[in-house]
Protein backbone atom coordinates (compact mmCIF):
# COMPACT_ATOMS: atom_id res chain seq x y z
CA UNK A 1 0.00 0.00 0.00
CA UNK A 2 1.41 3.48 -0.56
CA UNK A 3 1.27 5.91 1.63
CA UNK A 4 -1.42 8.67 1.59
CA UNK A 5 0.06 12.52 1.73
CA UNK A 6 -2.15 13.94 4.21
CA UNK A 7 -0.04 17.50 3.79
CA UNK A 8 -1.59 17.42 0.04
CA UNK A 9 -5.15 16.52 1.17
CA UNK A 10 -4.80 19.68 3.86
CA UNK A 11 -3.31 21.93 1.79
CA UNK A 12 -6.21 21.33 -0.99
CA UNK A 13 -8.53 22.01 1.65
CA UNK A 14 -7.22 24.90 2.66
CA UNK A 15 -6.43 26.11 -0.87
CA UNK A 16 -10.11 25.13 -1.79
CA UNK A 17 -12.53 25.62 1.39
CA UNK A 18 -13.90 29.08 0.35
CA UNK A 19 -13.83 28.55 -3.11
CA UNK A 20 -14.79 26.35 -5.96
CA UNK A 21 -11.60 24.32 -8.44
CA UNK A 22 -12.88 24.98 -11.95
CA UNK A 23 -11.61 21.22 -12.65
CA UNK A 24 -14.49 19.88 -10.73
CA UNK A 25 -18.55 20.73 -11.28
CA UNK A 26 -20.17 22.66 -7.74
CA UNK A 27 -22.95 20.01 -6.77
CA UNK A 28 -24.04 23.42 -4.55
CA UNK A 29 -27.45 23.33 -5.69
CA UNK A 30 -27.79 19.51 -6.49
CA UNK A 31 -28.07 18.43 -2.88
CA UNK A 32 -24.64 19.31 -1.74
CA UNK A 33 -20.99 20.12 -2.80
CA UNK A 34 -19.56 18.87 0.27
CA UNK A 35 -18.29 15.20 -0.09
CA UNK A 36 -17.42 16.26 -3.84
CA UNK A 37 -15.00 18.32 -2.25
CA UNK A 38 -13.59 16.03 0.61
CA UNK A 39 -13.39 13.58 -2.44
CA UNK A 40 -10.98 16.45 -4.26
CA UNK A 41 -9.04 16.60 -1.11
CA UNK A 42 -8.33 12.54 -0.75
CA UNK A 43 -7.26 12.63 -4.15
CA UNK A 44 -5.15 15.29 -3.98
CA UNK A 45 -3.63 13.08 -0.98
CA UNK A 46 -3.95 9.94 -3.08
CA UNK A 47 -3.02 10.72 -6.46
CA UNK A 48 -5.12 7.11 -7.79
CA UNK A 49 -8.82 7.05 -8.75
CA UNK A 50 -10.77 3.88 -9.19
CA UNK A 51 -12.46 3.50 -12.48
CA UNK A 52 -14.70 0.87 -11.39
CA UNK A 53 -18.08 0.92 -12.96
CA UNK A 54 -20.63 1.97 -10.01
CA UNK A 55 -18.71 0.81 -7.60
CA UNK A 56 -15.28 2.92 -8.02
CA UNK A 57 -14.38 6.30 -6.95
CA UNK A 58 -13.91 8.73 -9.62
CA UNK A 59 -14.58 11.95 -11.39
CA UNK A 60 -14.12 13.14 -15.26
CA UNK A 61 -17.21 15.24 -15.93
CA UNK A 62 -20.06 15.74 -14.06
CA UNK A 63 -22.01 13.23 -15.98
CA UNK A 64 -19.32 10.77 -16.06
CA UNK A 65 -18.10 10.09 -11.85
CA UNK A 66 -18.92 7.48 -9.48
CA UNK A 67 -21.68 7.37 -6.46
CA UNK A 68 -18.33 7.13 -4.11
CA UNK A 69 -17.33 10.58 -5.81
CA UNK A 70 -20.37 12.68 -4.11
CA UNK A 71 -22.12 10.32 -2.16
CA UNK A 72 -21.65 10.42 1.42
CA UNK A 73 -22.72 6.79 2.14
CA UNK A 74 -21.21 5.50 -1.31
CA UNK A 75 -18.15 7.09 -0.40
CA UNK A 76 -17.81 5.51 3.09
CA UNK A 77 -18.64 2.27 1.29
CA UNK A 78 -15.86 2.67 -0.86
CA UNK A 79 -13.31 3.86 1.30
CA UNK A 80 -14.11 1.30 3.84
CA UNK A 81 -14.17 -1.77 1.22
CA UNK A 82 -13.23 -5.16 1.83
CA UNK A 83 -12.05 -6.05 -1.23
CA UNK A 84 -9.05 -4.68 -3.99
CA UNK A 85 -8.96 -2.70 -6.43
CA UNK A 86 -6.98 0.84 -6.65
CA UNK A 87 -7.43 4.28 -4.66
CA UNK A 88 -7.26 5.26 -0.95
CA UNK A 89 -8.48 2.64 2.05
CA UNK A 90 -9.92 3.74 5.11
CA UNK A 91 -11.52 2.16 8.42
CA UNK A 92 -14.16 4.08 10.58
CA UNK A 93 -12.11 4.52 13.78
CA UNK A 94 -12.10 6.42 17.25
CA UNK A 95 -11.84 9.69 17.68
CA UNK A 96 -8.36 9.61 19.50
CA UNK A 97 -6.98 7.74 16.44
CA UNK A 98 -8.29 10.94 13.51
CA UNK A 99 -5.18 13.35 11.98
CA UNK A 100 -5.38 15.84 9.58
CA UNK A 101 -6.61 14.54 6.44
CA UNK A 102 -8.64 12.16 7.85
CA UNK A 103 -12.49 12.45 6.76
CA UNK A 104 -15.57 12.75 9.64
CA UNK A 105 -19.36 12.19 8.35
CA UNK A 106 -22.50 13.58 10.29
CA UNK A 107 -25.75 12.49 10.58
CA UNK A 108 -28.70 15.00 11.27
CA UNK A 109 -32.13 15.54 13.11
CA UNK A 110 -33.37 12.25 13.64
CA UNK A 111 -33.29 9.93 10.55
CA UNK A 112 -29.37 9.01 11.53
CA UNK A 113 -28.67 9.08 7.70
CA UNK A 114 -25.08 10.18 7.04
CA UNK A 115 -25.15 13.32 5.28
CA UNK A 116 -22.49 15.48 5.82
CA UNK A 117 -18.80 14.85 4.84
CA UNK A 118 -15.78 17.20 6.68
CA UNK A 119 -11.68 17.00 6.20
CA UNK A 120 -10.08 17.40 9.25
CA UNK A 121 -7.39 20.09 8.90
CA UNK A 122 -6.24 20.81 12.56
CA UNK A 123 -6.33 18.42 15.70
CA UNK A 124 -4.94 18.29 19.23
CA UNK A 125 -3.58 15.76 20.57
CA UNK A 126 -5.11 13.83 21.66
CA UNK A 127 -7.76 14.63 19.24
CA UNK A 128 -11.20 15.17 20.60
CA UNK A 129 -14.64 17.53 19.66
CA UNK A 130 -12.96 20.48 21.31
CA UNK A 131 -9.65 21.05 19.42
CA UNK A 132 -10.70 19.63 15.45
CA UNK A 133 -11.28 21.74 12.91
CA UNK A 134 -12.62 20.95 9.46
CA UNK A 135 -13.20 22.55 6.30
CA UNK A 136 -16.06 21.40 4.05
CA UNK A 137 -18.53 22.71 1.28
CA UNK A 138 -22.23 23.65 0.60
CA UNK A 139 -22.18 25.65 3.72
CA UNK A 140 -18.36 26.40 2.83
CA UNK A 141 -15.90 26.41 6.13
CA UNK A 142 -12.10 26.71 6.80
CA UNK A 143 -10.84 25.90 9.81
CA UNK A 144 -14.16 25.34 11.82
CA UNK A 145 -14.35 23.78 14.36
CA UNK A 146 -16.47 20.61 15.06
CA UNK A 147 -17.50 21.66 18.56
CA UNK A 148 -19.76 24.27 16.56
CA UNK A 149 -21.65 21.58 15.05
CA UNK A 150 -25.14 19.43 15.98
CA UNK A 151 -25.53 15.94 14.92
CA UNK A 152 -27.23 12.86 15.94
CA UNK A 153 -24.76 10.57 14.76
CA UNK A 154 -20.70 10.53 13.78
CA UNK A 155 -18.66 8.59 12.24
CA UNK A 156 -14.58 8.77 11.68
CA UNK A 157 -12.51 7.13 9.01
CA UNK A 158 -8.92 6.59 8.94
CA UNK A 159 -7.28 7.49 5.43
CA UNK A 160 -4.94 4.29 6.00
CA UNK A 161 -2.96 4.03 2.40
CA UNK A 162 -3.68 3.90 -0.80
CA UNK A 163 -3.90 1.20 -2.82
CA UNK A 164 -2.33 0.92 -6.45
CA UNK A 165 -4.11 -1.60 -8.24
Amino acid sequence: MLPYDRIKAVEYANIWALGRNPQYYDYSNLGGDCTNFISQCIYAGSGIMNYTRDFGWYYRNPNDKAPAWTGVQYLYNFLTRKTGGPGPVGQETVITNLEPGDIIQLAFQDTGRFSHSLIIVKCGNPPEVSNIQINTHTYDRKEYPLSKYFWSRIRFIKILGVRPN
